[in-house]
């Protein structure tokens, strides 16, 4: 998720916004906001934001979620 991270990290500065500012129009807390350029939700544990959560934050950004997306699947457990 840190690529995840990475690119809306590059998203928003290419915006001209703050942190503080994308997370307000989002409607996260800035904490939640900075977890999610960091790529981690809690030691250990790698951010999982939802499809909604996504959706809003590269509206904001004025990009596609595509744009933001990691370019390879993550490694995911068989069921």
């Amino acid at each position: 998720m840190s690529e995840l991270g990475r690119n809306l990290q590059r998203a928003r500065i290419s915006s001209g916004l703050s942190q503080e500012q994308v997370a307000y129009r989002s409607h996260l807390s800035r904490y939640t906001y900075q977890k999610l350029e960091s790529g981690i939700a809690r030691p250990g544990a790698p951010a999982n934001p939802t499809l909604r959560t996504l959706v809003t934050v590269a509206r904001i950004l004025a990009v596609e979620v595509s744009q933001i997306l990691p370019a390879a699947a993550p490694d995911l457990p068989e069921p």
